[in-house]
């Protein structure tokens, strides 16, 4: 019987095993992974920035963890030799309404303790020549990074410390007794712990209803397609370009970003998905599908949003209307600039009223600690999340 069991192999899961190893050597440590490597989700598909925490809600779990990830994450890519760099982003506005969302947006940066800077038409101009619009947030802290890369390091940490990674391990059944957490796995003889933490990603809810917690969510999936520039183009920015996202949805809508390996990509968009692990041009899984259909909270998110759900699918199927949410701010991106990229899937919770879950959303039973939602910044997040998940779990059964 293991004292520790971790589900999931994406960064999160990876982070709080790591780390939950370094605090308790003595005590036993393994991580469950369905795929054959970790990191094969939303951690292996993602935009790799490193969020500096300017978008979210004051003195929420979001803005305290993501402000301090951006320092955990630099310092574990520097003892590590993980290649990061700081490029900054510019949140540019590019009409009167954006505007205004763009100095709202600043009092809120500043609210949260990050650096930023206001800049007019002009100093935007001179910033990014290829940029235009009526004026920008400059947040320096912002960051690039291969979250799978940070994800497989900390996996061989973990390793190294004497704790163990098992992969093609799919849960099908987890059940609690007063002394210890059974998890039954596809193929496999179950596993035993004393206790058990669930970051689940895109299972998340599954796994939680599993141990019998339904804390009136599911996770509905979103599909974020991008596209690559072509290598000539590789310069057409020095930082990340973001749009002034709607306050409104928790996307923060098609940017420019640069990649740690010196490539330009475009995107997210942000488009319903009719299955949870579906990164192919066309996705469809039955029991995805249906369990969406089932749940109340789909229809009423769907019927709020309507509108811009119709738009993301319509730039979705035709290109040139993608386009144009880029060209908006950076005109020279034209239509045979966007080539081919791999998908990603946004894991989020929504209510049963239709409410989407902005923050990060954990839930517990006497033995156990799940992930329900943990969406961008989970990952720049991801240390001191495992920090805060650490802290909870080691004191759960105080009298074993």
């Amino acid at each position: 019987m293991y004292d520790y069991a971790v589900i999931g192999g994406g960064i999160v899961g990876l982070s709080t095993a790591w780390q939950l190893r370094q605090r308790q050597p003595g005590k036993s440590i393994v991580v469950l992974e369905k795929e054959a490597a970790v990191a094969r989700h939303q951690t292996g598909h993602n935009s790799g920035v490193v969020h500096a925490g300017i978008y979210y809600e004051p003195g929420s779990l979001k803005a305290n963890l993501c402000k301090q990830g951006v320092q955990a994450t630099i310092r574990f890519c520097n003892d590590n030799d993980i290649p990061f760099e700081q490029c900054g982003k510019l949140i540019v506005a590019t009409n009167a309404d954006e505007q205004q969302r763009m100095l709202d947006l600043h009092e809120r940066a500043l609210a949260n303790g990050i650096d930023v800077e206001l800049l007019d038409e002009q100093q935007l101009r001179s910033t990014e020549p290829n940029i235009e619009g009526t004026g920008a947030i400059l947040s320096g802290t912002t960051g690039i990074v291969d979250y799978a890369a940070v994800a497989r390091m900390m996996a061989t940490r973990l390793e190294q410390l004497g704790g163990e990674i098992v992969t093609g391990a799919e849960v099908t059944a987890i059940a609690e007794s007063p002394e210890l957490v059974r998890v039954d796995l596809a193929g496999r003889d179950p596993i035993e712990a004393r206790c058990l933490i669930a970051c689940a990603g895109l299972m998340a809810d599954r796994v939680a209803r599993m141990m019998g917690i339904d804390t009136g969510f599911r996770i509905v999936p979103y599909r974020g397609e991008y596209y690559q520039l072509p290598p000539d183009k590789n310069d057409i920015v020095r930082h990340l370009i973001y749009p002034v996202p709607d306050p409104g949805l928790p996307f923060l809508g098609v940017h420019l970003t640069r990649m740690i390996d010196g490539t330009v990509t475009v995107g997210p968009n942000a488009v319903q998905a009719w299955k949870r692990e579906g990164y192919g041009r066309f996705n469809l899984d039955l029991r995805d599908t249906w369990e969406m259909l089932r749940f109340p909270g789909f229809w009423r998110v769907t019927a709020s949003h309507l509108g811009t759900g119709l738009a993301e699918f319509r730039n979705s199927l035709w290109k040139p209307s993608y386009l144009k949410l880029v060209q908006k701010y950076c005109p020279t991106v034209q239509l045979g600039d966007l080539r081919p990229y791999p998908a990603g899937i946004r894991a989020q919770a929504v209510m049963n009223d239709g409410t989407l879950v902005h923050d990060f959303l954990f839930a517990e039973t006497s033995r156990s600690l799940h992930v329900c939602n943990a969406p961008s910044p989970a990952a720049t997040s991801a240390i001191p999340i495992g920090e805060y998940l650490c802290d909870k779990i080691v004191n759960k059964v105080p009298h074993d």
